[in-house]
């Protein structure tokens, strides 16, 4: 089988989003990693919040993981999918991102987790940057 369509692991989380150009990353109040490009965030571990709690004990989620998206209707095709691991919030409504727990990540292939990533990354990117990247990575 393929590497790309091996499950996704945590760590490749963070591979994948220090592979792409012009990362850095920061940590949050609790050390929690925040990658970033242009000094726009892109991915990063939310400290556990209210909002994203488990309905049956209100236990508040300890590894969310915010991904930004291009658009509103593609983050509407990550979330509607009851089968998918993404998810929101009301805190997150409107704003272009999905919420997926560290502890789904698994559900998704390597593939789908790096086009997840390199989708984020290039929303959040200066359009030049962006730009050199789509030039060196056709049929993306």
């Amino acid at each position: 089988m393929p590497a790309r369509w091996r499950r996704a692991r945590l760590e490749d989380v963070h591979e994948l989003a220090m592979c792409m150009p012009r990362v850095r990353v920061g940590h949050g109040p609790r050390g929690n990693p925040i990658y970033q490009v242009g000094g726009k965030s892109f991915v990063f571990f939310r400290n556990p919040r209210p909002d994203a709690a488990d309905p049956r004990t209100g236990e508040r989620y300890p590894d969310v993981i915010v991904f930004w998206v291009t658009s509103e209707s593609d983050k509407q095709a990550l979330v509607q999918d009851e089968a998918s691991p993404f998810f929101t919030t009301p805190h997150f409504d409107g704003h272009p991102s999905v919420l997926v727990r560290g502890s789904r990540i698994g559900e998704l292939t390597l593939q789908e987790l790096t086009e997840v990533i390199q989708d984020a990354w290039l929303s959040r990117a200066p359009p030049r940057a962006a730009a050199t990247w789509l030039d060196t990575h056709p049929g993306r």
